[in-house]
């Protein structure tokens, strides 16, 4: 009896390690993707890539139901995916066509769902902290024991906006979750070097709000602390947050080749690539080369296809163009 519980945890274990590594090749595979596409001018404007963070997403949205709502910053499309987000409407609002999760209209920095929780990302850094927050008070108010999530960057503590908020939440014990993704760079500025003080764990302890620091590369190690966390605001506990350390491989655009980083700190931190880590955990827990190969193969094919699929759909029609504006006359007559 205690051997069959004991693989039957193990085999549970091996599951969960194995869809959190398809969901981060799918993420990879969707950035990759996206920036080819840019590149080669089909996409315009920027692509902020998050290849190298791709655990913090899959670790955070694995502890969240459908109903919980997440908040996201420019760099979204791993939030996006990991929360449920489709990803071939995902490549179709990047592309501006029509069946893009906003119809085309929002683009890269602006992927919403509201179907499954993913209420909005936005380009004004750490504004998802507040839209959390006011989040959070509408659940409360509703009676509704779901959480919202706000993903932010280290550069986005620095931001008026995010500390009011944090204090918001805090000073009301709001159910939301606040996320920190900790790249070491704000845009192309190291972000130790504007940020005054111990840092993010301690300005959040010092607001009163619980928060845990923890390997944002290991994929597992998120999984966990987030369940902790997410365990006691839904208690009612409040606030809490959770620093994530990781490192973006890329630059803060599809533009940026990131010059101001010395190339041996790229070098050296590609080694500690958060797919090769769970997929060196999935070898660990005796799934074979080959079916973890399989596993990635697929992944990367649905977004080819979704490549696919979005360059061959529609354009939005003309007549879509003022839909959703606010004040339809004014922007006629202007």
């Amino acid at each position: 009896m205690l051997i069959t519980l004991t693989k039957s945890l193990q085999q549970s274990a091996t599951d969960r390690m194995l869809n959190h590594y398809r969901s981060m090749v799918r993420i990879r595979a969707f950035e990759c993707g996206a920036e080819d596409l840019a590149a080669a001018g089909n996409i315009h404007g920027m692509i902020h890539s998050a290849v190298g963070q791709e655990a913090v997403a899959v670790g955070v949205c694995a502890n969240l139901r459908r109903d919980d709502l997440v908040t996201s910053t420019h760099r979204n499309h791993h939030h996006a995916l990991a929360k449920g987000v489709d990803a071939e409407a995902m490549m179709a609002e990047l592309l501006g066509r029509a069946s893009g999760t906003c119809g085309g209209k929002g683009g890269s920095m602006h992927i919403a769902d509201f179907a499954v929780g993913m209420i909005g990302a936005n380009g004004v850094v750490a504004a998802s902290v507040a839209i959390a927050a006011g989040a959070a008070q509408a659940l409360r108010s509703r009676g509704s024991n779901a959480i919202a999530v706000a993903f932010f960057g280290d550069g986005g503590m620095n931001r008026g906006q995010c500390l009011e908020a944090m204090n918001y939440a805090a000073v009301f014990q709001l159910p939301v979750l606040l996320v920190c993704e900790d790249n070491g760079w704000a845009a192309t500025t190291r972000g130790a070097s504007v940020s005054a003080g111990p840092g993010t764990v301690s300005r959040a302890n010092a607001l009163g709000i619980p928060a845990v620091s923890v390997d944002g590369n290991d994929v597992a190690a998120v999984e966990a602390a987030t369940h902790g966390l997410v365990l006691e605001i839904r208690a009612g506990g409040g606030p809490r947050l959770l620093h994530c350390l990781t490192y973006r491989l890329r630059g803060h655009t599809c533009a940026d080749k990131a010059l101001y980083r010395a190339a041996s700190e790229l070098e050296l931190r590609q080694h500690d690539d958060p797919l090769t880590r769970c997929a060196n955990r999935l070898a660990e827990l005796g799934v074979s080369q080959p079916a973890i190969a399989a596993a990635k193969q697929e992944e990367e094919l649905v977004i080819q296809r979704a490549v696919e699929a979005a360059l061959a759909a529609p354009w939005p029609p003309s007549a879509d163009a003022f839909r959703d504006v606010q004040d339809i006359g004014a922007a006629v007559s202007l």
